[in-house]
Parts: structure tokens; sequence; C-alpha cells
């Protein structure tokens, strides 16, 4: 980046943060054409800076950090949660910050390209009030968020300034982005086969890489066996549902590097600017269902009796959200979440 992009860059950071000082930096940096990534490494010495480590020996830092928000977008979906970082376990190519109810998420870190801590002013109404909001945020090598989590402590705690002491100015190097191709559903005559064979959910993953499947590819060339195109307002009403039967979910947003899981009961979807919001105590999800083109019921067996999810996909394919059924390991779904699926395909047949 020259300077004089740079200094184009800081300058309508600072106008567009003037003028609504809560706009998302995603917001900024859509109106300037340039990633989010972009936009935070133009104030690097400034408001930013970089932190030169290992993506494994990052995550383990994560539950030092004290009460955080934790924050994890796909492209129409948004969930934020409040809390503290479980204790890290996984290998060397995955994370698990396991908490179900909790924090509970899936780090991928071949896809985190460049961490850093980043500085914001903070609108306060007295001098007692924190200046400064702090976060941590993960950027894959397109310059898209991969994970953010914000300070809630004040005065922080002393790990963020551990992680500060060893913070430098060097600028990350970031490739563009290749929209997706569509291309026509490739022939795979023994998909359905193998998808009635699996005895576990994971096993999925494995099968959507033997076949260089897309998972949207993988339910239309199985719609009619193992999963059915639904109207995309199902999720409102699904949402709607789940809420006045107290019927607990798990909410999955996943980045390209992260996967982050509310599990629990949910409260009212309410509408605002035109998305479908969940406001409760400690999570927040925001959904642009309004842009959300394809929705797909999608069963998969396992050694319980399957499972089923609801997906949601934008207009190039990717997963905005996912739905399940709150289950503990060993015993089947719950009936009352299949009532609620054979519900809503009964309303669809009377439409």
């Amino acid at each position: 980046m020259i300077p004089s992009q740079q200094i184009a860059i800081i300058e309508a950071f600072d106008a567009a943060r003037a003028a609504q000082p809560r706009l998302p930096a995603i917001e900024i940096a859509e109106r300037l054409a340039i990633s989010e990534g972009e936009l935070q490494a133009a104030r690097l010495g400034r408001d930013v800076w970089t932190l030169p480590l290992a993506p494994n020996d990052l995550a383990a830092r994560l539950p030092q950090l004290g009460q955080i928000k934790a924050l994890t977008r796909s492209r129409l979906a948004v969930l934020e949660q409040t809390g503290d970082y479980p204790e890290l376990s996984g290998g060397e190519h995955t994370g698990l910050l396991l908490d179900p109810g909790g924090l509970d998420l899936r780090l991928l870190y071949a896809h985190w390209h460049w961490a850093c801590l980043i500085r914001d002013p903070m609108p306060s109404i007295n001098e007692e009030e924190a200046q400064w909001r702090w976060s941590l945020q993960i950027f894959n090598q397109h310059g898209c968020a991969v994970h953010k989590c914000f300070a809630l402590e004040h005065p922080l705690p002393r790990p963020w300034g551990t992680l500060a002491a060893l913070s430098t100015r060097d600028t990350p190097a970031f490739t563009q982005s290749m929209p997706r191709l569509k291309r026509p559903l490739p022939d795979v005559p023994t998909l359905a086969s193998e998808w009635g064979t699996m005895r576990d959910v994971h096993q999925f993953f494995a099968l959507l890489q033997r076949h260089h499947l897309e998972r949207i590819e993988a339910n239309q060339l199985m719609e009619g066996r193992y999963s059915r195109s639904l109207p995309v307002n199902t999720l409102e009403t699904l949402l709607n549902q789940a809420s006045h039967r107290a019927l607990p979910l798990m909410l999955f947003v996943a980045s390209p590097g992260c996967v982050q899981i509310r599990t629990g009961t949910l409260p009212a979807p309410q509408r605002a600017r035109g998305w479908l919001n969940l406001f409760g105590e400690q999570f927040t999800l925001h959904l642009d269902d309004a842009t959300i083109d394809q929705v797909w019921q999608v069963s998969k067996p396992n050694r319980d009796g399957g499972v089923t999810s609801i997906e949601a996909f934008d207009s190039e394919g990717s997963l905005a959200l996912q739905i399940y059924a709150q289950r503990q390991e060993g015993r089947g779904e719950r009936p009352e979440w299949r009532q609620l699926l054979d519900e809503l395909d009964n309303q669809e047949a009377v439409a």
C-alpha cells in the first residue's frame, strides 16, 4: 500500500467514524471498495498493531483475556456472544474451544493470515468510563474477518498488555478474492449410497472432499432423498416457533476460518433495519434474511437415528447459517424438533 492510499483510507475512516462513532469497520471498508483487513492495515502504527504469533499460540492465549465479546460473521449472519473463552484443545491444524451453552468455537488455522490488536475510541459520558475499546481481530488472506473479540473489562486484564508488548508494525499482504463460479451439477452416482452409510455427522465433510463437492451442490443432488428445498421465509417462522416453544437450538455461524456455535433457547425474533435479530442476554444473532438465496432441510444418518439441519445459503452458495436442535452425543434427535419441521412441511404443502 503506497503512502497516499494509506492516508486516503485513514482520512475516510476518521470522517466516517466522526459522523457515526459506532459504524462497523466492515461497512466503512465496503464504502471504500476495499477489504476490512486492508482498512485496518492502513491504521498500522496508529491504532492497529500486528501480532506475530502462530495461530495455535494465539488461540491458546484467548482464555486469558477475561470477559470478552466474541464475534464471528458469515456473509449474511453475525453471531455475538459475551463470556470467557474455555481452554483450548485440538491439534496443529484445528483448535477447539468447547463450552456448549457458552463460547463454543471451532478454529481452522489454515485460514488465519493476519492477527492484530485494535484500539478504537469509545464515546464516553464521564471520565471514569473506558476511553478506548480494545479488540483482537483475525483476518484471512483476502482481508475477510475470521474472528474478533472485544475486551469488556476495565481496566484491561494484564494478558492484553502482554499481547501489546509482543506486537509489531509488520504489514500484511492480502490477495484479491475471486467470486465462486457456478458450474453444472456434477454426476456423482455413488453419493446417495455413501450418504446413507454415514454413522457420524462429521463424516459428511470427508464425503464432500472425496467428490470435490460444495455443500450446496450435495444438497441439490440429494433433493428428494436426504434434502428438500424450503421457502426462504421458513427461517423466520422456524425461529419464531422455536422461541415460542422454548425449543433449544444450536446456531452455527461460520467465517472462512472459524465456526461459532450458540446453544440454548431463543428470544423472539425482532426486525430492525431490515435484518432479523435475536437479542439474548449473552448473545445476539443478526441475520440478513432478505438476501438469503436458498434454504434447505438436510438429513444425515448417524448411529442415533439421524440428525436434521436447516441450512441457509447466500447467492454465491456460501453457508450463511446452520441450525440443529440441541442434542447430546449418543442420544436421538429431539422429537419436538422433528415435529416442528413436519409442521413446516405441512404448511408448505397447504400453501
